[in-house]
């Protein structure tokens, strides 16, 4: 009996074994039958906004560039990801980092979306930049084989698990970098904890932005000593200097003034534009020399708020036709006082034209955007209620007395109004929010770190005794 049940257990044990191949398989059939019910949305989106119109052959089949440390002479190589805009910006300072103390070792970059791509290739020229493939085992795996890479950093909370699996099961060394883990996404994966949990063992760097993400994945089943607290990177990717040449260029281009007191929301989405067309229409009158650039968060909302500028019937001017501009202001032909930034890429830059600063997403359902770094510059920071993508930073902010939080349209005009009436008010304001920013650095040097710690145990637990 007590060999049958032997004979059994290892029957079953052979079987589990057999079962966990199928994993990548189902995971298959889930992406592609999600792809097949979203298809009407796609061709929409590809055809009014013109989205998924590229990139086919990297996302589906894994066809990205060969680009394998050794083609060049380096020894080590790694991949970057990042998804869309935010997280392709907030790299910036983790590759110059890795660069200034790793010459020799080759970065390579890949994001998801058509923004973040367009971004990518501006931001990062020269570099290999190319769409990541989409999680199906065989294009992740022709990936991998292609591009050769030493370590996986994943930006924010990018898990994977055909990606990651696969990765894994060629040696290659997997880091999350600036992780967050909201409470939303915490109730949702801990409803499918053992999957979560064991894609979660796969990796080897946890770096997260503080104690409580740190907390969340240790409840989903995280090894506890991958998890590390580095504070958030999006503190030392902001450019604090006014006089950096990118906004004085940005500056001169919008013609400027010394006097002239700027009012830029950025990262802004529906109906928020229309409540700061509104305060600036009623403050204009009593503050002439106040200007205002409003940056929407998506391109393919350009042409809407255009629209919008067009029925509130004042003198306003596109981004895109200042360029080759500088040079020709004229005090004789003024610039129109509002300007609507129709590019992709540059808000960090405009940020430091600004004296006062709304931060967008924050009045409806998408939580909110990077309040970081309209703070870093020393701009008088406010925005909406819902900022709950960035809860941390701003309670830290409001703590510290380091922005304010606007409702609707009527404390928002309010807010603007005392910036305007009571400058040491808007000047004490964004003090405060410049040394909150400063004392917040470092995050970026933790986390280079703790690759170069794991790649070097990985180093030695390879090497023969």
């Amino acid at each position: 009996m007590a060999s049958y049940l032997v004979g059994k257990r290892s029957i079953w044990q052979h079987r589990r074994r057999e079962r966990i191949p199928l994993l990548p398989y189902l995971l298959n059939c889930v992406y592609l039958l999600l792809i097949l019910l979203a298809i009407p949305w796609l061709v929409w989106q590809s055809v009014r906004k013109g989205k998924y119109r590229e990139g086919y052959a990297a996302k589906f089949l894994g066809f990205v560039p060969r680009c394998a440390a050794e083609d060049d002479g380096r020894k080590f190589c790694v991949w970057l990801h990042a998804v869309s805009v935010g997280e392709v910006n907030l790299l910036a300072t983790l590759l110059k980092e890795i660069e200034k103390w790793h010459p020799d070792w080759k970065c390579v970059l890949s994001t998801t979306t058509a923004t973040g791509m367009a971004l990518a290739k501006k931001k990062y020229a020269g570099r290999t930049v190319f769409y990541c493939p989409l999680d199906f085992s065989w294009a992740v795996k022709n990936a991998l084989r292609r591009v050769r890479p030493d370590v996986l950093v994943l930006a924010e909370l990018e898990l994977w698990p055909n990606l990651i699996r696969e990765a894994k099961r060629r040696g290659v060394q997997v880091a999350v970098v600036n992780g967050r883990l909201g409470e939303k996404s915490f109730r949702g994966y801990r409803r499918i904890r053992p999957l979560v949990a064991g894609l979660l063992r796969r990796i080897d760097v946890l770096a997260v932005q503080d104690e409580t993400y740190a907390e969340r994945f240790r409840k989903l089943g995280a090894c506890p000593k991958t998890v590390q607290v580095t504070g958030s990177m999006k503190y030392d990717g902001a450019q604090t200097d006014r006089e950096n040449s990118a906004t004085r260029r940005l500056a001169a281009l919008a013609g400027f003034a010394s006097d002239d007191i700027v009012l830029l929301a950025g990262s802004t989405q529906e109906p928020e534009e229309a409540m700061v067309l509104e305060t600036f229409r009623e403050l204009l009158e009593k503050h002439p020399r106040l200007r205002l650039v409003l940056v929407p968060r998506h391109p393919d909302r350009f042409e809407a708020v255009a629209k919008l500028l067009d029925s509130f019937g004042l003198p306003w001017q596109r981004r895109t036709a200042l360029d080759g501009a500088v040079g020709e202001v004229d005090d004789s032909s003024p610039k129109p006082r509002i300007l609507l930034v129709d590019v992709v890429g540059e808000l960090g830059a405009w940020w430091g034209t600004s004296h006062i600063a709304f931060v967008g997403g924050s009045m409806g359902r998408r939580g909110g955007q990077n309040m970081i770094e309209p703070a870093a510059y020393g701009a008088a920071v406010s925005f909406g209620p819902n900022t709950w993508n960035f809860r941390d930073i701003v309670a830290a902010m409001l703590e510290r007395e380091a922005a304010v939080v606007v409702r609707d349209k009527t404390e928002f005009a309010a807010f603007v109004r005392r910036c305007l009436d009571d400058p040491m008010f808007a000047a004490a304001l964004g003090r405060r929010a410049q040394q909150f920013v400063q004392s917040q650095l470092g995050a970026t040097q933790r986390t280079v770190a703790l690759i170069e710690e794991t790649c070097s145990r990985q180093e030695r637990e390879a090497r023969p005794s």
